[in-house]
């Protein structure tokens, strides 16, 4: 999910640190799987009754600031290892958020969640391989939409009112849309070692989001 033209400008073919397109593809795949491990890692390892003794405001804010300084690092770095830096400064908060999710949910829930949201991914790569004009198109009205929840979100939560089931299932398909509106822009950059980076990062938070809507949504049924 990037938005930053400093990325998504990369358009011109024939750069010179150009890699193949199965290294290419590669180099997104192992991304996303190392922040899926990290992910996996430090929720096995951190207590879940510590991240809810911070309080939820405090977690907020900080994973606030460390994923925005992610995003600005890798969207505005040529270097990938720099953008790898930036990616894990995602990657950890993220972790500490998931952390009371993943402990307090009936493990038959975050099974299924987990099913569903790699059977949706790679639908949505698929289909975003066969049609990238239509996904490349979609774009502003996608990012339009999810400002749109956002707001809604945060005004229900500063009002005290619980969230709708709509709501879920409007954020889980705006994901759904961004999976194949940045596959379809990483497929349309230079294949360079730092693109793949970014790509990668991008996917992980288009992923990651619908997995925890998933979740919210199977266990709004459970």
């Amino acid at each position: 999910m990037l938005e930053t033209d400093s990325v998504w400008s990369r358009a011109s073919s024939g750069a010179p640190d150009e890699i193949s397109a199965n290294l290419y593809n590669a180099v997104i795949g192992l991304t996303l799987l190392w922040g899926f491990g990290v992910n996996y890692y430090m929720i096995q390892a951190i207590d879940p009754m510590w991240v809810i003794s911070l309080g939820f405001w405090p977690i907020f804010i900080g994973y606030m600031i460390s994923a925005f300084a992610g995003i600005a690092i890798y969207t505005s770095s040529d270097s990938a290892l720099i953008s790898f830096f930036g990616y894990n400064l995602i990657v950890a908060p993220i972790s500490v958020l998931l952390t009371p999710l993943i402990h307090f949910t009936d493990p038959l829930i975050i099974q299924k969640a987990l099913y569903a949201t790699g059977g949706v991914t790679a639908t949505m790569m698929m289909l975003s391989t066969t049609f990238p004009r239509f996904f490349l198109s979609i774009g502003r009205t996608l990012f339009i939409s999810l400002i749109l929840m956002i707001l809604i979100e945060v005004g229900m939560m500063l009002m005290g009112m619980s969230e709708p089931s709509w709501i879920d299932w409007a954020v889980a398909g705006i994901f759904c849309g961004y999976i194949g509106f940045d596959w379809a822009r990483a497929n349309a950059l230079p294949k360079t070692l730092d693109n793949a980076v970014d790509s990668a990062a991008s996917l992980y938070i288009d992923i990651i989001n619908l997995f925890i809507r998933i979740v919210s949504i199977l266990g709004r049924r459970d």
